[in-house]
């Protein structure tokens, strides 16, 4: 059994780690209402917007669709990975990169696939076996939606100029604090929608329906990427709370073993001692 002091020390080193856990949880917990509140009020339009554009495209020819409709046999893909640019968030990074590296292992195998981190963890480990053509963790910095803007930007650009003939973003979409959704969704080019109620909707349209779509494709895209980062940010704030509190209810279960190892050995010291002096005093009264 360890002596009394190695005891304290790691009594006392449990404390100090179960402060720092306790901590960040605490600020995790007051940064995720933020987020929450945030992509919760963003889902509905962003989700009505998407509707509306495949709604539209539907019913439009491939020239009116504009480039971003456009398909093209797939041979080059790329993937926005997003990811933090912090770990202590338990299995919430190792889940999106296990996702990316299963779908261009199975389903991109033979063709060739970049990747695009948003996250310095996703960059640092996918781009050991990857090609990372860009990291946009800086993205968290100042997350708004003129900086997201910058990247989708970028990202259309790319699809424009025939780079890549799919672009796709895998991401942690947020439940709720304790649960985190791995989503693979599509990004470019733009899928049509294929429901009856939605494609049938009467509209009336002012300017034509054609200049309505191709100033609402950059628009919802843009709209897609920002709902995607924002949902990781929050997703990502519950994941660390949700660890924080798990490491402080080990470290506290931890702590009270080894209060009780400490209290047993301590009674263990004071029976030798008392022991001993009992065998002495009997040895002199002898």
């Amino acid at each position: 059994m360890a002596n009394l002091k190695e005891i304290r020390n790691r009594i006392t080193s449990i404390g100090s780690t179960m402060q720092i856990t306790s901590a960040m949880k605490m600020v995790s917990a007051a940064k995720l209402k933020k987020a929450q509140d945030a992509i919760t009020a963003m889902r509905p339009y962003s989700n009505k917007l998407t509707e509306l554009l495949q709604s539209l495209s539907e019913s439009l020819d491939s020239d009116a669709g504009g480039i971003y409709a456009k398909q093209r046999e797939v041979n080059t893909i790329l993937l926005v990975v997003i990811t933090s640019n912090r770990g202590l968030c338990g299995g919430f990074n190792s889940s999106v990169i296990k996702k990316s590296i299963d779908l261009i292992q199975h389903s991109y195998q033979g063709k060739k696939v970049d990747i695009l981190a948003i996250g310095k963890k996703g960059n640092d480990l996918l781009s050991k076996d990857n090609t990372v053509i860009d990291n946009k963790s800086d993205v968290f910095d100042h997350l708004n939606f003129e900086n997201v803007a910058e990247i989708a930007n970028h990202l259309m650009e790319l699809f424009a100029d025939e780079k890549y003939d799919k672009i796709e973003i895998v991401y942690n979409a947020f439940k709720n604090a304790a649960t985190q959704i791995v989503t693979h969704e599509q990004f470019l080019p733009i899928v049509s929608g294929t429901d009856a109620e939605t494609t049938n909707t009467d509209y009336i349209f002012e300017p034509s329906k054609v200049e309505i779509v191709q100033g609402l494709i950059p628009k919802s895209l843009k709209t897609q990427l920002y709902k995607a980062i924002r949902d990781s940010f929050a997703a990502e704030h519950g994941a660390r709370m949700t660890a924080m509190h798990k490491a402080t209810d080990n470290a506290t279960e931890l702590r009270d073993a080894l209060l009780l190892s400490y209290n047993k050995a301590r009674q263990a010291a004071i029976t030798n001692e008392i022991l001993e002096i009992v065998g002495g005093a009997e040895a002199l009264n002898n």
